[in-house]
């Protein structure tokens, strides 16, 4: 899985940071990583030099094998914050994409229930 991260104008990209998310994203995902092929996290300040309560913003988009991508959107105060409120939101969305996507497998392959058995024509 790869991340790649992006920044605004307002917020140094520097390699801490960068090295920061991608640890944060990953540690996350480890557990879905081999259905994730990239991870796009955008980080933004909204408000620039201005003061807001949730002003941070960071947009994740993961894009899964055999799929389109999915994103979510966090603000906070804090860029740490929005980052991971985004984790928590992508993790949950991606668990749930996953976790449908195995339901459907597994009714298309679960053998037919028991019972009476209709005669062949």
């Amino acid at each position: 899985m790869q991340v790649q991260v992006n920044t605004d104008r307002n917020i140094e990209g520097h390699k801490a940071l960068a090295a920061h998310v991608s640890g944060s994203v990953e540690s996350a995902l480890s557990r879905m990583s081999e259905h994730i092929t990239r991870v796009e996290v955008h980080l933004s300040d909204e408000n620039s030099d201005k003061s807001g309560r949730t002003d941070k913003r960071c947009v994740m988009e993961a894009r899964l094998e055999g799929r389109q991508p999915v994103a979510v959107t966090h603000h906070a105060a804090t860029l740490d914050q929005a980052i991971d409120g985004a984790t928590d939101k992508l993790t949950r969305l991606i668990e749930s994409t996953l976790g449908r996507q195995h339901d459907q497998e597994r009714r298309r392959t679960d053998p037919s229930p028991p019972g009476p058995k209709l005669p062949e024509e």
